[in-house]
């Protein structure tokens, strides 16, 4: 038996890393990710999604990071931070909102809502029924009536000085019969709480009537032509830096609460469910293409993003380190010195 040749596994060892730094760099580092690539894309024209990874594997991935994950106080502190140098950039000021949505496809978005009849009739209802819409319209009748009945009725126009002597005989009934201004106005106000259904009802008939699809058209429209040639800075006027910070918190806060309702998860699990309903079964491809992941995709991804961040961390010894780590121990090995001694 023969006694292994002083410092060979060091040697080998030393000889692997300088072969693999060479090749985890330039045009090498791409050939070889791209013909990985290649490889993996034949396997995903085999291998079913639900094989590669579950619905429940999937859903665990959600709730554990989206759902349950400890989220930083810093995080909304920055996204209020970067929604202030959003706001506060020079393209709010040379952008307007016609750059971004055009007139075509406002008109479309319109179109869509106009569809939703049911939706409309369901928010004007809503609004009928609405306590403040019922005062605002009870006062609104009152007020028209008093005035009508003391100031501007047909009487009142037409014959010089009645308006003044029914408010001066008005004043001379209160002092002959006090409490006659609250009778009237508390038999007027019991009238139109009498009536007052039937003014709502009858409102809601006119506004459906009114609110034709022709009618909302022309009136968003119009108000979209005096919009689209203003600023987005134009736009916000108004919403100072601290209000929209304190927009982002209350954003956030509804998030940390909203994700962790049973609604959320609820929707998250149908949208798994279906996602797997439908290429659960079907090769890994089958999703890729779909969504619109080609190669040309991938490796140009790779190209600008994977390489450059490997060049930095090459530079900085990681790669090299991370090699020494990966491969110091199968030099050392028990096997290896069996292996250079037989």
């Amino acid at each position: 038996m023969t006694k292994p040749t002083p410092n060979l596994a060091d040697t080998l060892f030393e000889a692997h890393v300088k072969h693999e730094m060479a090749s985890l760099k330039g045009a090498k580092l791409r050939k070889f990710l791209e013909a990985e690539v290649d490889e993996l894309l034949k396997h995903a024209e085999t291998v079913p999604l639900e094989q590669l990874v579950s619905s429940e594997q999937v859903m665990g991935v959600i709730r554990r990071i989206v759902i349950d994950m400890e989220l930083d106080a810093g995080i909304p502190e920055l996204a209020a931070e970067m929604a202030t140098e959003v706001m506060s950039a020079p393209v709010q000021a040379d952008t307007t909102l016609g750059e971004i949505l055009s007139r075509d496809q406002a008109s479309a978005f319109i179109e869509e809502a106009l569809e939703l009849r049911q939706q409309r009739e369901r928010i004007i209802a809503g609004i009928m029924a609405h306590p403040v819409y019922q005062e605002l319209v009870s006062n609104v009748v009152y007020h028209g009536l008093v005035n009508y009945l003391y100031e501007d009725n047909l009487l009142t126009r037409s014959v010089p000085g009645v308006g003044s002597m029914m408010k001066f005989g008005k004043k001379m009934a209160n002092k002959a019969v006090p409490g006659l201004d609250e009778t009237f106005e508390r038999r007027i106000k019991a009238w139109l709480s009498d009536s007052l259904p039937g003014l709502i009802t009858r409102s809601e008939q006119f506004l459906h009537k009114a609110l034709t699809d022709d009618e909302l058209r022309d009136s968003v429209m119009a108000a979209w032509v005096t919009l689209e040639g203003s600023t987005i800075s134009e736009l916000k006027d108004g919403l100072g830096d601290v209000e929209l910070q304190e927009f982002v918190v209350l954003g956030y806060d509804f998030w940390l609460h909203f994700r962790e309702t049973a609604y959320f998860e609820g929707c998250a699990q149908a949208a798994v469910e279906h996602l797997y309903a439908k290429y659960g079964s079907k090769p890994v491809i089958a999703l890729l293409q779909d969504v619109g992941v080609t190669r040309e995709v991938i490796v140009t991804e790779l190209a600008e993003l994977a390489l450059p961040v490997v060049d930095v961390l090459r530079e900085e010894g990681y790669v090299e380190a991370l090699l020494r780590r990966r491969l110091g121990a199968f030099y050392r090995s028990a096997a290896v010195k069996k292996l250079l001694v037989d």
